[in-house]
């Protein structure tokens, strides 16, 4: 079973996606386990903020490091060869064989930052892993952390239904079809291709490649 820790301000804005459909039943069935920590309960006085203005000047508020370290603290605790992932713009950017590494470990914890940011050296004190969605920015680290959660999710074994609906262990294309044969729509007709419908397998191979390579 692999175990994400999620360090958030906003734990409702992702819970109900990953409680819902194959990541709900993941967890029902003890494959993973999501918990949620939120650096609003681990602040050195009650109902203290957590967000801070940054040094040299900026125009939004950085999220403070005691109160995320004491978080990230907390979902660690006795935890050996835990990953922390922290979410930089500087990071390496998130793909599929990353998303297969990962799920080898049993836990991970996602630093989600908001506003500015969280202080850097969160980061450099927890030795976490900078990782970046891609060349755009994002509100906050949640919806990054539920992407890689689904994306991790999928090559823990039991996750999927079925094993070979991993794309990388079968003949896949960008283009999937189903019924109607014809597609009638405003006048107009859309069939399927001719070639899925012969059930000669090795054409039908050869036609996926083909339509991903293209792609």
């Amino acid at each position: 079973m692999v175990h994400f820790h999620v360090i958030t301000l906003f734990p409702e804005s992702i819970e109900p996606y990953l409680s819902a459909s194959m990541m709900g039943r993941a967890q029902e069935a003890k494959k993973i386990k999501v918990s949620f920590y939120n650096p609003k309960d681990f602040t050195a006085k009650k109902f203290d903020r957590v967000d801070r203005r940054p040094y040299g000047g900026g125009p939004g508020m950085v999220l403070e490091p005691e109160a995320v370290l004491r978080a990230a603290m907390k979902a660690i605790g006795r935890k050996k060869n835990a990953q922390v992932v922290f979410f930089s713009t500087g990071g390496v950017q998130f793909d599929e064989p990353m998303a297969q590494q990962l799920s080898k470990k049993k836990d991970i914890v996602f630093v989600c930052g908001h506003y500015e940011g969280v202080d850097a050296r969160v980061g450099e004190i927890l030795k976490a892993k900078l990782v970046t969605m891609g060349p755009y920015v994002l509100t906050g680290g949640e919806l990054p952390a539920a992407t890689m959660i689904d994306a991790i999710a999928r090559h823990v074994k039991g996750v999927l239904g079925k094993e070979e609906s991993l794309e990388a262990s079968r003949v896949s294309s960008p283009d999937v079809y189903t019924r109607p044969e014809v597609l009638k729509w405003k006048g107009k007709k859309y069939p399927v291709p001719e070639v899925l419908l012969s059930g000669h397998h090795a054409k039908i191979d050869e036609w996926k490649r083909d339509r991903r390579n293209k792609k």
